[in-house]
């Protein structure tokens, strides 16, 4: 495997780690704010973070899974769903509470890219 693959594969699994823990900060916040505390705002900023990074997981899985097209499309199902997530985040009652069970389906895709990566490329780096 070559260096910049090994390279995408690592980034790629290190972005997704970011993800996971950006879902957990943005739970807190929310929390926190259903509680009372004022921090809607930073749950938003901290959910443009997410979002951007989840594009850059999708961007550096390009690198380290090239023409491996499942797990590119995989990779594409982060951003994807992170999007349609955020279609969610302005609805009322019902259809707003999608906004919440998909950000637990970011978490999972988030988590299984992330392993994936890291044996992908576990191999490479221990050649």
């Amino acid at each position: 495997m070559s260096g910049a693959r090994t390279a995408g594969l690592r980034a790629t699994a290190a972005l997704a780690a970011l993800v996971g823990i950006g879902v957990f900060a943005q739970v807190d916040l929310i929390a926190a704010y259903i509680f009372g505390a004022d921090a809607l705002e930073a749950h938003r900023t901290v959910g443009f973070i997410t979002h951007l990074v989840e594009i850059l997981v999708f961007l550096a899985a390009l690198v380290g899974w090239w023409k491996d097209w499942r797990m590119v499309g995989f990779a594409f199902l982060l951003p994807l769903v992170g999007t349609v997530q955020l279609a969610f985040s302005d609805g009322e009652d019902w259809v707003g509470g999608l906004h919440g069970l998909l950000a637990l389906i970011v978490l999972v895709l988030a988590a299984i890219i992330h392993v994936r990566a890291m044996r992908t490329a576990r191999p490479a780096l221990a050649a």
